[in-house]
């Protein structure tokens, strides 16, 4: 029998790629989601248990009946508008959640954890070119929210009894799809900049708004590191087989080197589609930083990791044959 990952968030937009690629790599891939955020048709390539993170009891049966060798945890809000709005919901759903889950897999003798973090976990270091050993000052709840279960999992490593093996993944803007179109990136509501820019192109959304034009970027408006969600799930599987052929712990930033403006973004995503993108000026989002960007030569010398897929052109080209395929719109 092949091994079984438990992926919590598997029925999300990144999860969801990971369960795709565990089956292809040869694993059980079981997810985990309440559906607050996921899509049951993204549910394709394993078995499915339905449930909140913060269930110690169901959690406890799921891990009981399936055995996983690992748990690749996905599942988090990461809205930084709704987190600047109602932190309590991003601490109790991001950080309560994980506690849940990493008390349930220490008693259920689970050692092996690959961990979704994100680079908001630096907050805003304009000019800095943000590797793993940057201080981690974060702007709003859902960098903090990372931060502390990053804390946690480390102080569980750390505790008599307690075998708690972890790869933690800072990662940047991730864009694209699938390039077989089972699975893509779909949110209700979307807030990520590049489907938002395809629904405006399809009509689905009169225009797209750009939150701020003053920021200290070359052309005022934020700038981010974009990697294509193959190349970051590559870089999971990379991160979990260290993991289960007894590396030591780390922590991995995954980003590209390369930043793209918001206006860089929207003027690539006409030039893809060959149509406009309606667009307007609006304010400043709160928490928003004005620069993040990373390479990870860390994770290329270590894990052998490559952003093969994650140019600017590639990320949108599969996210727009993801939104013009039959069913998209649900």
């Amino acid at each position: 029998m092949s091994e079984t990952i438990l992926v919590t968030g598997g029925a999300g937009y990144i999860g969801s790629h990971a369960c795709k690629a565990l089956a292809e790599s040869g694993y059980t891939p079981v997810t985990y989601d309440n559906f607050v955020t996921g899509w049951h048709d993204a549910v394709q390539f394993g078995p499915l248990e339905e449930g909140d993170l913060r269930d110690p009891d169901r959690l406890a049966a799921v891990l009981t009946r399936h055995q996983p060798v690992a748990v690749m945890h996905f599942a988090a809000l990461s809205d930084v508008g709704a987190a600047s709005r109602d932190p309590g919901l991003y601490w109790d759903n991001n950080v309560i959640g994980s506690l849940r889950l990493v008390e349930a897999m220490a008693a259920a003798g689970v050692e092996n954890l690959v961990f979704s973090s994100t680079c908001a976990t630096y907050g805003d270091q304009d000019g800095v070119m943000l590797d793993e050993s940057c201080a981690q000052y974060p702007m709003n709840a859902y960098g903090a929210s990372k931060r502390a279960v990053e804390d946690l999992i480390r102080n569980f490593a750390a505790a008599p009894g307690v075998v708690l093996n972890h790869v933690f993944f800072r990662y940047f803007n991730v864009a694209g799809a699938d390039p077989d179109a089972r699975v893509g990136e779909f949110h209700r509501p979307e807030t990520h900049l590049i489907p938002l820019a395809l629904d405006a192109v399809r009509g689905r959304r009169d225009k797209l708004t750009i939150f701020g034009q003053d920021y200290p970027t070359p052309d005022g408006t934020c700038v981010r590191d974009y990697v294509h969600v193959s190349d970051l799930i590559a870089a999971h599987i990379l991160g979990l087989e260290h993991l289960l052929n007894g590396g030591a712990s780390d922590v991995f930033n995954l980003g590209t080197g390369r930043g793209f403006s918001v206006r860089e973004v929207v003027e690539t995503v006409a030039r893809v589609t060959g149509e406009p993108v309606p667009a307007v000026d609006g304010p400043r989002r709160e928490g928003d930083c004005a620069a993040l960007v990373s390479g990870s030569v860390k994770a290329a010398e270590k894990l052998g990791w490559k952003a093969d897929h994650s140019t600017l052109e590639q990320m949108i080209a599969t996210a727009w044959a993801w939104h013009q395929r039959p069913g998209y719109e649900r």
